[in-house]
């Protein structure tokens, strides 16, 4: 019966023992995600988008890149869209460039989302988290400013307001 419960009790024990090294593991090595500084230049992709049209980041040299990270099911994304969409009106022929990254969802659930808000800009979906493992991108929304020789600018986590989207757009405007 001792021997019973010595042997029951060691296994709860390196249970625990595992669980605690697990979380330690997962801890440390989640804030070790490559995240793009501030001054670098900002990692090339090619994504397509809902019409089926190929951005590639480096085509957007010589403009301002406002790239927004996002998903239909965030309520901080679903407010900052409209606004997003009228700075782009107002932009896009200064040499500011809009690309959004949905992540991981369907095409169907992007588009029905875009036609209800009337987006115009170019969305693109990442559906393998590839470009946004890259970036770093957590948690959602997450925009970053690219100026025109491709450099990061400023990294913003968190819902934007029209004010602070247009301020951007200025500080990337060639």
């Amino acid at each position: 019966m001792k021997k019973r419960r010595l042997v029951i009790r060691t296994i709860i024990l390196l249970v625990l023992g595992a669980a605690v090294a697990y979380t330690l593991y997962a801890n440390f090595t989640k804030d070790n995600k490559q995240k793009v500084a501030i001054g670098e230049m900002a990692p090339d992709f090619a994504l397509v988008d809902m019409q089926g049209n190929k951005h590639r980041l480096s085509d957007y040299r010589g403009q301002g890149v406002f790239l927004n990270f996002w998903g239909t099911w965030c309520p901080p994304c679903k407010k900052e869209m409209p606004y997003i969409n009228n700075q782009y009106h107002q932009y896009k022929d200064k040499g500011v460039q809009v690309l959004t990254v949905d992540i991981d969802e369907s095409a169907l659930a992007v588009n029905q989302f875009s036609d209800r808000l009337k987006l115009d800009f170019p969305i693109m979906i990442d559906t393998n988290k590839d470009v946004m493992n890259v970036y770093g991108i957590e948690p959602l929304p997450a925009t970053f400013l690219i100026d025109k020789n491709g450099k990061v600018v400023k990294y913003h986590k968190g819902e934007l307001t029209e004010n602070t989207i247009r301020e951007f757009m200025e500080k990337i405007k060639p």
